[in-house]
């Protein structure tokens, strides 16, 4: 049995859970690519301000991002040739139907070229959310950055972006609609 002047003191042990704990930091930001250089945030990004748009939609007239504060905002980036957009499009419709009677909204936003095609997807796919038309990536690259589609920004009612997605989901898990009747519940 060791007495106490054995013991080695804890205050031993403190450098190397600094360095542990140090190591671990560098290995989750390099998986998950987080460079904390202050100034180089890529913009649009989480915790800021959606940048405003006005695009015109499918089916005639615009859509200013202004007129929906005070919403909950899904903003999606698709395109009809993304087999991965059509993937997440029939989970995305479910999560539309459960809360569009309630203080949220979603926009897609298409970016194809060929706008002929837009209309036959969604009618094809069943979808009822509005659709919105970015043929040039104007705010797409320009305003929200986007690396391809599909991409998703939640906007919440103060205009602030609380998520941003790269790549598909599945959002009409039960976790995902609750996270969204939360923020939708907030004031």
């Amino acid at each position: 049995m060791n007495t106490i002047a054995e013991q080695k003191p804890v205050s031993i042990y403190i450098p190397y859970a600094l360095l542990v704990a140090a190591l671990l930091s560098a290995f989750i930001m390099a998986i998950n690519k987080v460079d904390l250089r202050p100034g180089e945030v890529e913009y649009p990004a989480e915790a800021f301000l959606a940048p405003a748009f006005d695009l015109p939609t499918l089916t005639g007239g615009k859509i200013k991002l202004s007129d929906y504060r005070g919403k909950v905002l899904f903003i999606n980036f698709w395109a009809t040739w993304c087999a991965t957009c059509k993937v997440e499009m029939p989970s995305m419709e479910k999560l539309y139907q459960r809360f569009k009677e309630y203080d949220f909204e979603m926009l897609t936003i298409s970016v194809d070229k060929d706008q002929s095609l837009i209309a036959p997807f969604v009618k094809e796919y069943n979808l009822t959310f509005p659709v919105l038309l970015d043929p040039d990536s104007e705010v797409a690259k320009k305003d929200y950055k986007t690396t391809g589609v599909p991409e998703t920004f939640v906007v919440d009612k103060n205009g602030i972006i609380v998520h941003k997605a790269i790549g598909p989901r599945d959002w009409a898990t039960d976790d995902t609609v609750e996270a969204f009747a939360q923020l939708i519940q907030r004031s």
